[in-house]
């Protein structure tokens, strides 16, 4: 089988990565944490708690002021992909990667959790998983190439529940998938499946995950997901985290694998920090030789994105004062329903800039526990083991789950007696239980409970050797089925879009490959109701293809409301019909004034005519905003309104080698105009060949400007370094000729 390798400027090659995936073996199996270094050095920081930087990523936008350096912090960054289609989560799990993610969590795909058993071959899941051999496979050798690519391990992570929890276990064990979700107590509560049966399946499942080393995240989270005030369940959230933590190390899991998966109650406007906080340092007080895996709250999620990202940052400071050692990174697609690339990357780049700003903030503040804080940590964890108490009282924790004490939404020990319900005798599975017979035998490598291969001549220590080892050890005997369902499959779905994968056609996305969704953003000047019956009429009149609002916020009752769209367009892009003008090549910061220094440089400007525009010019031009003025060089400003003859006998009296000129107005081309006739005063002044002429403004287009008889123009997004870049190289062409 040929090596695949990943160039930084090519798609990945869905096609290649599927090839030949009945022979793929995962190169690594087990969860990889990052490595601290501290005292990092990167550009002009010192960083004291971040880890081995990445070897190829994209650096947050301010970073390029900082020759793009990209710190990495001590918390795992988590992405959750929910797509459904494997092929496509492909390409986004490249995309997070490249942003920070280093925990890959694919859930929620067409099967919602609600499958029974095991099928190969379909789309389908159990337990969230994108259950197919194929799926799983197809996905972690993508990963196997995209963290060769970065640099940094990248753990890739699905749900272990469902009655088919210990057949998926298994294949995970088998296809190096690093991190798990597996909570019987999440069976009982969410899926109603047999409190026995359960709890036997995860003996089995944990067994499986410890010998792969796969870290074990808990789902205690989901009771305040459920709860009606979720901040009410602090001690019942403790007593599932500690059940199923402490179950699971007697079962076997390293300590260091087992991952809580916390979630602060609350959301907006609720004084988060302020009642979170107390129950997070609970938390880690009560269950301290565990990991600890910080998401936020995302049951109180509305469709904004900027809430969403400013109750992630608040989640995220929690995380920080109190040991997050995973970082999830739930977006606003919970809220709307909208799982769209972006999010997941801004996601990752909020918690990336998050932990690398909050870096040394524990070397320089401590909780004070004396007071709110510590009183309430305490009064938490008396709350919890009084729960945890009565549920000895009553006879255990499947009888607690009988009389309802879960998902109660009164803080305990109060009760509303609205908590989930079930019964010991009952649910899904029930009655499929069966005592081992005494001649039972298991010659497979990780199993829960006795193997009796001695009996048939095999080591107890090394059971699957009786058989030549199991598919743990021999993955040749793993079957591997490729595709069931002629209609709905991978190569369907892929010829479908062949035209956009193999050709220079292009078509905006925000899910799948060529989904032709975009969003528009806009202000109704009408009341909410109005507002968005307007905007989908836009939507039509624009020629999207099934407008539909996804967010509305109203700025003022009367005056008008702030919408967000989305709709398909029908049309696609031909790139080779396209004039794409090459990426302009900028002269560093410390070239530009090792030039000016040796060669010193002066400079006059204006905004010229009947313009009183400023800021335009303000921002090339002044030290403050990055302008010209920080490399040196000699800034004579002549103001606004500036007569174009003035502007070259400036230059004339103060011997400048450029003139700069800002000019927005541009009816009957005035801009333009103007241009021309600073190139033709600098000719009767006879400088022109001494200086150079450039002007600039939002409506100036480069080529034009420069037919005017300028050198250089420079329109919208342009910046001082673009404007002294192109200054200090046409100078140095001019001294070599």
């Amino acid at each position: 089988m040929s090596e695949i390798k990943l160039k930084h400027n090519e798609k990945l090659d869905i096609e290649n990565i599927l090839k030949d995936l009945d022979k793929y073996r995962p190169k690594r199996r087990g969860w990889t944490w990052r490595t601290p270094v501290p005292g990092l050095k990167m550009g002009p920081f010192e960083y004291r708690d971040c880890t081995t930087p990445m070897e190829n990523s994209i650096a947050l936008p301010s970073a390029k002021y900082f020759d793009f350096i990209d710190p990495q912090g001590t918390s795992v960054i988590t992405t959750e992909i929910a797509s459904g289609r494997f092929e496509d989560d492909i390409r986004r799990m490249r995309m997070a990667a490249w942003h920070g993610a280093d925990h890959i969590m694919v859930i929620r795909t067409a099967g919602q959790s609600h499958m029974d058993g095991l099928m190969e071959g379909t789309p389908q899941g159990i337990g969230g998983v994108p259950i197919t051999r194929k799926q799983v496979r197809a996905q972690r050798k993508a990963l196997d190439l995209i963290e060769e690519e970065v640099g940094r391990p990248i753990n890739y992570h699905s749900y272990v529940s469902g009655v088919a929890g210990p057949d998926v276990a298994v294949m995970f064990a088998e296809e190096g998938i690093n991190g798990a979700h597996q909570d019987p107590q999440y069976n009982v509560l969410y899926r109603n499946i047999n409190c026995v049966r359960s709890f036997v399946d995860a003996c089995e499942s944990k067994s499986i995950l410890a010998w792969a080393d796969i870290a074990q995240i808990d789902g205690a989270h989901n009771a305040n997901a459920t709860a009606r005030e979720a901040w009410k369940v602090m001690p019942e959230l403790i007593v599932q985290h500690a059940i199923n933590s402490l179950f699971s190390e007697k079962v076997g899991i390293k300590p260091e694998n087992i991952c809580l998966s916390t979630v602060p109650p609350t959301a907006p406007p609720a004084p988060s920090v302020f009642m979170d906080l107390p129950y997070a340092v609970a938390l880690r007080q009560i269950c301290d030789r565990y990991k600890m895996r910080a998401q936020m709250n995302t049951k109180y999620m509305d469709s904004s994105a900027r809430e969403a990202t400013v109750t992630h940052v608040l989640n995220m400071l929690i995380s920080k004062l109190t040991r997050a050692d995973i970082q999830s990174t739930i977006t606003p697609d919970e809220g709307r329903n909208v799982p769209w690339h972006i999010y997941n990357m801004e996601a990752c780049d909020t918690a990336k800039q998050t932990m690398v700003g909050l870096d040394g903030l524990m070397d320089m503040v401590e909780l004070k526990m004396e007071g709110p804080l510590g009183e309430k940590a305490r009064e938490i964890k008396e709350r919890a083991c009084l729960f945890m108490e009565e549920i000895l009282e009553v006879g255990g924790y499947f009888k607690a789950v009988e009389e309802g004490f879960f998902v109660d939404s009164a803080q305990y020990p109060e009760r509303n007696g609205d908590g989930i319900a079930r019964k010991i005798e009952g649910g899904v599975g029930y009655g499929y239980i069966y005592e081992r017979d005494e001649d039972y035998m298991a010659p497979v490598t990780a199993h829960y409970g006795y193997n009796n291969v001695a009996q048939y001549g095999g080591d107890p220590t090394d059971p699957s050797s009786l058989i030549g080892g199991c598919t743990f050890e021999d993955p040749d005997k793993i079957v591997y089925i490729d595709e069931l369902n002629d209609e709905d499959n991978v190569h369907v779905r892929m010829a479908e879009t062949a035209k956009y994968r193999l050709t220079d056609i292009v078509k905006p996305e925000m899910e799948w490959l060529a989904d032709g969704i975009v969003m528009l953003n806009m202000f109704i000047p009408a009341n909410k109701r109005t507002a968005e019956v307007i905007a989908v009429e836009i939507g039509k009149k624009l020629g999207l293809l099934d407008p539909e609002v996804i967010n509305r916020e109203v700025m003022q009752e009367a005056e008008g409301t702030r919408i967000e769209m989305k709709g398909r367009v029908d049309f696609d892009i031909d790139i080779s019909k396209l004039v794409i003008p090459p990426e302009p090549v900028l002269l560093s910061e410390s070239e530009i004034r090792e030039d000016v220094a040796s060669h010193p440089l002066k400079v006059v400007c204006g905004t010229v005519g009947q313009d009183e525009h400023s800021v335009g010019l303000r921002e090339i031009i002044d030290i403050k905003h990055g302008g010209i003025e920080k490399f040196g060089i000699e800034v004579h400003y002549l103001g606004t309104s500036v007569p174009v003859e003035k502007l070259v006998d400036a230059a004339v009296e103060l011997n400048a080698e450029v003139i700069l000129a800002s000019t927005i107005i541009s009816h009957d081309n005035i801009h333009y105009k103007n241009m021309k006739r600073i190139h033709e005063l600098a000719i009767e002044k006879g400088i022109r060949e001494d200086v150079i002429i450039c002007a600039g403004g939002t409506q100036v287009i480069p080529e034009e400007a420069v037919k005017t008889g300028i050198d250089a123009g420079f329109g919208r997004n342009s910046h001082g370094i673009d404007v002294a870049t192109f200054i200090i190289e046409e100078r140095r062409r001019r001294r070599e000729k």
